[in-house]
């Protein structure tokens, strides 16, 4: 395939995948389109493959999008006749079933982890579970109740799971832990497979992603090991299974998880399963299975408010002494990073890191130097009107100066540190600013952005204003 074939297919696939993603859904998109890589047209017979980079991802996209995808092509180039979807040539094929061994995966979504993080672990055979040690079977040492913060958002997901870790028998079975990405749920998971650890020393314990299971029971059913698949899996004294939003897709690998949990409560045994959203709301899930996952009790993590956020950083700080954050930082961390808890420890772990490597003191400037990617994606949406307002209570003005012609020095700086925050924190054009401040040419807001820049970086007094002012407006 010659260069310039190669840029029209690519330009091809740009907005194919492009509509896909509006018709599929950002997360369908994500997790099984964008991943797929472009190889060449066979001219003789019109073929266009397409790669992805397990056997799993493959069948799957096939079962579910060959034909859109074959549709798609046929309409941006008449040459292509039809699409074959196969795994990327030069990857290593999963590994089979395994009766020993453990598996490394992805980071668990935590509010106190660090280093590499274990992930799923399929592959313990029955005499080796009782005398391997926690890491062995894919937990995170980490990752315990004792360094889990907990606050009114968490409380009850909390509270549920070390009931599930405790010597007694729960009340109710399975638990399913809903909460949003990096909120805690995984690292709840982990806690309680310590803590069951703790309590019953010769436990059995599986701990996976949903995928993960989907792909180990396919594999199974291809090397005709299901029954050796079924008897590991209903030994279990406890199953801990995350992200089980993504069991969608095979039939089959639904109906065995739902008959390992039936298996598995009707012997007593202990369930817990963690996902991103309510048992309901859970998309190509049979509705059997459904009705097993919210049959016990379904435990919402919220969104860490100010408080917990607050808490888990000092908590986190304990861990960096003898580093020094000023509470002014912690303040503007808690308040600023706030849609999820592992964005929130990992911007403290990138400002304490930075200063350590660097030799510089943690202070607010390096915090809003250094974190600007991570602040930026946690900025709510903020309007002009929204800064004018809070600029003239600072300052103490009426809101029509804003838009007024008087040209006093006491209505002419705040109009013109509204601009520059109005710059700064919305995505608007100079002109577009200037019609919120009376009509005003861009060039009169290009003037007062650059002049406040400068005042800044000169004047201590005007720098504090600022910075109170971002403060307010960001909290």
């Amino acid at each position: 395939m010659d260069e310039q074939e190669a840029l029209d297919l690519a330009a091809d696939w740009a907005d194919i995948s492009q509509g896909l993603r509006k018709d599929l859904g950002q997360q369908l998109h994500s997790q099984w389109i964008k991943p797929i890589q472009l190889g060449g047209i066979c001219k003789d017979t019109g073929t266009l493959d397409l790669y992805l980079p397990t056997e799993f991802a493959a069948n799957w996209v096939t079962d579910r999008f060959a034909d859109r995808l074959s549709l798609a092509w046929k309409i941006a180039r008449p040459d292509v006749r039809q699409v074959r979807i196969s795994v990327l040539p030069g990857r290593r094929a999963l590994p089979g079933l395994r009766l020993g061994g453990d598996d490394r995966g992805r980071r668990a979504a935590n509010d106190g982890a660090s280093g590499s993080q274990p992930g799923d672990a399929l592959g313990l055979g029955m005499a080796e579970l009782g005398t391997l040690g926690q890491a062995s079977i894919g937990l995170d040492p980490s990752l315990t109740f004792q360094s889990f913060v907990t606050g009114a958002a968490n409380v009850l997901a909390s509270n549920a799971a070390q009931r599930m870790a405790a010597t007694e028998t729960p009340q109710f079975a399975p638990l399913y832990l809903k909460a949003a990405t990096g909120q805690g749920k995984t690292h709840l998971l982990h806690a309680i497979g310590h803590a069951y650890l703790v309590a019953h020393p010769r436990a059995r314990i599986f701990y996976c992603s949903a995928e993960r299971f989907m792909v180990e029971f396919v594999q199974a059913l291809r090397q005709n090991q299901t029954i050796e698949f079924k008897a590991r899996l209903r030994g279990f004294d406890l199953l801990l299974v995350d992200d089980i939003q993504f069991i969608i897709g095979k039939a089959s690998a639904q109906e065995e998880l739902l008959y390992t949990i039936d298996a598995l409560l009707a012997e007593g045994k202990r369930l817990v399963f963690a996902a991103d959203r309510a048992p309901q709301a859970l998309d190509g899930v049979e509705q059997r299975l459904l009705s097993r996952l919210s049959m016990g009790l379904v435990a919402d993590i919220q969104p860490a408010d100010i408080e917990l956020r607050r808490a888990i950083l000092e908590h986190r700080l304990a861990r960096f002494s003898p580093t020094h954050v000023p509470a002014d930082v912690v303040e503007f961390l808690a308040r600023t990073i706030n849609r999820n808890v592992r964005e929130l420890v990992g911007g403290l772990n990138k400002l304490i890191a930075y200063a350590q490597l660097t030799g510089q003191a943690v202070s607010l400037q390096l915090a809003e130097e250094q974190l600007t990617d991570i602040l930026s994606a946690n900025r709510r949406r903020i309007t002009i009107d929204e800064i004018q307002r809070t600029v003239c209570q600072f300052y103490r003005v009426d809101r029509t100066e804003m838009a007024s012609k008087r040209r006093a020095r006491a209505v002419v700086r705040p109009r013109q540190v509204a601009m520059y925050l109005a710059k700064v924190l919305t995505p608007r054009s100079y002109p577009e600013i200037g019609r919120k401040f009376g009509g005003r040419d861009h060039s009169t807001v290009i003037h007062a952005v650059r002049l406040i820049e400068d005042l800044r970086a000169r004047d201590a007094d005007m720098d504090g204003d600022v910075r109170s002012l971002l403060r307010q407006l960001e909290s």
